[in-house]
């Protein structure tokens, strides 16, 4: 190849990135459709369009042009932002390029069967229909780590597929301290006599179409961009898209409508973040979404901290009461309360509440960690599984499709992201403490004063902005002045289930 100055290799590697990027939200909505509205004869076609999807972004980060604009902007002269930018096609390249092509063609083969093999195993209650296949993604798994950083714990190596630039020393100790706090704290719930359950079970069922119109309106009430987003259903929520071009899904249970809000707020919250990203940057790393926790943190914030306040309720309850009348009785306490129970018996991760979910995730990452790593054989795992959750929940799965066979994940090679979750969690209280402190005043007093703009305008002011300007590990110090902390999540939860539950 010629050879090639500085400037012009930083374009091509820009060009290469951005053309990377559209790849991906092609992707995106090849998935969305597949999901919402695809029949479902159309599997083989549309395997065909994201298999082809896939190897141009395979291809794109490959090859051997890569390798030399790198290297010519090696030591170049370049701003920050260029350096962003150099560093993260840098990291893509250097990760995918580690990998054998035949090693990652028979990873997607296994995920194939996988996936069919684990919805088997969980309707049946067979763990042993799925365990081979587990076997086998794990050997792959290993040998993916250590072609990528054979001096690195294989379960480190995958973490920072979801989580770059996050050690996980930082992921132990950021879900150490929530068990500390957690585990305590859901014993005095326990022991409680206070139950807030009642009003929205009482009122059931409630039917979709009418919730979904309830949805709508959630998403208006906090001022959503619907020339820039829309909302549909689907098995598993998601929210996928371009800052342009939002698709939010959620679902539905017919014996609460806090259930469905809770999930279309939460994957609102996901497409602020896309739609937030600078469009000077789009679609390269520097208008793209930095990680798996940075996009939880926004979700989780419209979810909990503005959806489940009591503020919320307050001013969101009248239109609650015009879809479903019979609900005229319940007062804006008694919503909040029903909102923010605690499900001490629930089994089952996406169905927890903000107390419990941690330790479903501290469960997972000790699992996986200990399998990746080689330390845990697969035919241990229920039992290890059910353990876990006695030792840290005080209640224990009867079956194994409700307990280790209950995530999708690992049928389809998402081993090692269950920690994002609460990353993210984490990381939204902290920016709610430094959002108050800028604003001088409460988020309560800025949800009953309906200024959701200027709340969403913080954020993309301290958060969505950056992109990938920033490594991950460095986005909570630059929005709000200090490293990850659990101080303000655990401050927050004790305070607000203390009031709820008479502690």
């Amino acid at each position: 190849m010629a050879e090639i100055s500085p400037a012009d290799a930083y374009q091509r590697l820009l060009d290469r990135a951005e053309r990377v990027g559209t790849l991906e939200t092609m992707d995106n909505l090849l998935f969305w459709d597949q999901q919402v509205m695809m029949p479902s004869g159309g599997t083989p076609a549309r395997s065909t369009q994201r298999g082809l999807v896939s190897s141009l972004q395979h291809e794109a980060l490959t090859g051997d042009d890569v390798e030399a604009w790198l290297d010519a902007v090696d030591g170049a002269d370049l701003d920050e932002d260029e350096q962003a930018v150099v560093r993260e096609v840098r990291r893509e390249h250097e990760r995918t390029a580690a990998v054998d092509q035949e090693l990652t063609e028979e990873i997607n083969a296994v995920i194939s069967e996988a996936n069919d093999a684990w919805e088997e195993a969980k309707e049946n209650d067979e763990f042993e229909t799925f365990a081979p296949y587990l076997e086998e993604l794990l050997e792959l798994k290993r040998e993916q780590a250590n072609q990528i950083d054979p001096d690195k714990e294989p379960f480190a190596v995958m973490l920072e597929e979801y989580e770059p630039y996050v050690g996980v020393e930082t992921a132990e100790r950021v879900l150490e301290n929530l068990k500390d706090a957690l585990v305590p704290l859901i014993e005095e719930i326990r022991a409680s006599d206070v139950d807030p359950s009642g009003p929205f079970v009482e009122g059931g069922p409630y039917d979709e179409d009418t919730q979904m119109a309830l949805s709508k309106d959630a998403l208006s009430f906090v001022n959503c961009d619907w020339d820039r987003a829309r909302l549909d259903t689907s098995p598993h929520p998601f929210s996928y898209g371009n800052r342009y071009d939002m698709r939010i899904t959620t679902r539905f249970h017919d014996h609460s409508p806090v259930d469905g809000l809770d999930s279309s707020l939460h994957e609102y919250g996901h497409a602020t973040y896309e739609m937030g990203l600078d469009p000077d940057g789009f679609p390269g790393p520097l208008g793209q979404s930095r990680s798996h926790s940075i996009h939880e943190s926004q979700s989780r914030f419209w979810e909990n901290h503005v959806g489940r306040s009591e503020a919320f309720w307050e001013q969101f309850l009248p239109i609650v009461r015009k879809h479903f009348p019979r609900l005229s009785d319940v007062t804006p306490r008694e919503a909040y309360e029903a909102a923010n129970q605690v499900y001490e018996d629930n089994l089952t991760r996406v169905e927890a509440d903000e107390v419990t979910y941690h330790l479903h995730i501290v469960v997972r990452f000790e699992i996986e960690r200990a399998l990746l790593n080689g330390e845990l054989e697969v035919e241990d795992v229920p039992e290890v599984w059910n353990d876990k959750y006695e030792q840290y929940l005080g209640i224990r799965p009867e079956t194994d499709s409700e307990g280790c066979l209950q995530d999708i994940h690992w049928s389809i090679g998402r081993i090692g992201t269950f920690q994002g979750y609460s990353l993210g969690t984490v990381f939204s209280a902290q920016l709610q403490h430094y959002l108050e402190a800028e604003f001088g005043t409460s988020l309560d007093e800025l949800v009953r004063e309906r200024r959701f703009d200027e709340i969403r305008e913080w954020m993309e002011e301290h958060v969505h902005r950056h992109g990938k300007r920033y490594r991950t590990d460095e986005l909570p110090e630059v929005a709000t002045g200090e490293r990850l902390t659990t101080e303000y999540f655990v401050d927050r939860i004790e305070e607000k289930y203390a009031d709820i539950y008479d502690l």
